[in-house]
């Protein structure tokens, strides 16, 4: 069984998914499948340094994600571009890392889970909410980066009503981090009667 874990930009996927993580649950997270395929080496980042020229990449060759970022958020031609590139290789690697899975159910964690094909290869969706005021603050503060950035990105995401419509479970992430882990044990217990 595989649960779809997502949310909007600051909503506190990380917080849920490393809580059912500490519960012996397998994490697949669509982010880090993303970076690397993204990695030096990999074919994906010689068509990025190909198409948008030297300045994505930082002094040692990697990719400058915060630069890659900038443009394709100032841009949906580009950011059209590079989705196009990527996600067939990002769910690739995320079907991969499904089928190693040995714990009971798992996770997938995916800001574009509802965006993306990865919707189908999950039983439920569970959405982390929260009002996109904190959204924008929560990310403003822990990426360093500008409210507009941040309000650009939420808008690349899906409206928050769609997500919450597609959702079979929602978390309102609006508590302390213990209210945060009592809402996911009770999930948890839930999800494994049902595998």
């Amino acid at each position: 069984m595989i649960i779809g874990l997502t949310g909007g930009i600051g909503s506190g996927k990380t917080a849920v998914s490393d809580t059912f993580k500490s519960l012996g649950i397998d994490i697949v997270d669509a982010d880090v499948s993303s970076r690397r395929v993204v990695e030096k080496g990999q074919p994906a980042l010689d068509a990025i340094q190909a198409h948008f020229g030297d300045n994505v990449l930082d002094s040692g060759n990697n990719l400058d994600r915060a630069k890659l970022r900038e443009i394709i958020f100032n841009n949906s031609e580009e950011r059209v571009w590079l989705e196009k590139l990527l996600h067939p290789k990002i769910a690739e690697h995320i079907k991969d890392q499904l089928e190693s899975s040995e714990s009971p159910y798992c996770i997938l964690v995916s800001p574009l889970l509802l965006e993306t094909e990865q919707k189908s290869y999950c039983s439920f969706v569970l959405v982390v909410d929260v009002p996109e005021e904190s959204q924008i603050a929560r990310t403003a503060k822990r990426d360093g980066v500008s409210e507009e950035q941040v309000k650009n990105i939420i808008s690349a995401q899906i409206d928050r009503k769609k997500r919450l419509e597609q959702a079979d479970e929602i978390i309102i992430n609006d508590g302390s981090m213990e209210d945060l882990k009592e809402k996911v044990m009770v999930l948890h217990t839930k999800y494994l009667s049902q595998c």
